[in-house]
């Protein structure tokens, strides 16, 4: 598994959603479901409209830890929603393929953002980077570290630092500043 960062660049996200909606609609719902709640891909890939649509909140069994989770969708997020499941089924999968019935793979969402990232020249770019750039914003905008945590179900508010990308830009700039 590849080392991946959050997309720190609010202009390099735009770009991203851009690029992405030049592909496909599903592509940049994608892209924007996943910065905006910050779920793992395994638990993305499997949503129906049913699931999302008319919805204030989603619930599921999160994959990798077979626990139970609701998240808020915000009201720029349902906006999304609301225009992206227009004229589909509730049955039918949010990131539907368009070779089989089924929801894309984790390899093609992978190929999905990884190139779209390497067009816009952003490197250590993958499906994590969806979770991360969540994380990293979400931070940036409210500095709550213990709700974030929360979020992430993670065990230690370092973990969650370490994982966003904080830590690393913490040691950054404190290189930067030091000079002997």
């Amino acid at each position: 598994m590849n080392f991946v960062e959050p997309i720190r660049d609010p202009g390099k996200i735009e770009d991203m959603k851009r690029l992405l909606l030049q592909q496909s609609n599903r592509n940049y719902f994608l892209f924007v479901m996943g910065i905006n709640t910050g779920l793992r891909i395994s638990d993305l890939l499997p949503r129906t409209v049913r699931e999302v649509k008319g919805k204030s909140h989603l619930l599921i069994i999160e994959k990798k830890t077979g626990k139970r989770k609701k998240f808020k969708l915000n009201a720029e997020l349902r906006e999304e929603i609301s225009q992206y499941t227009t004229g589909k089924d509730s049955d039918d999968y949010l990131f539907g393929s368009t070779k089989n019935p089924r929801p894309i793979t984790r390899v093609r969402a992978y190929q999905i953002i990884n190139g779209a990232g390497r067009r816009l020249g952003l490197t250590e770019i993958g499906t994590h980077t969806l979770r991360k750039t969540f994380g990293y914003h979400f931070y940036q905008r409210t500095r709550d570290i213990a709700t974030l945590q929360m979020i992430f179900n993670h065990s230690h508010p370092a973990i969650t630092l370490r994982y966003i990308g904080i830590t690393q830009d913490i040691i950054d700039e404190a290189i930067d500043r030091f000079s002997l």
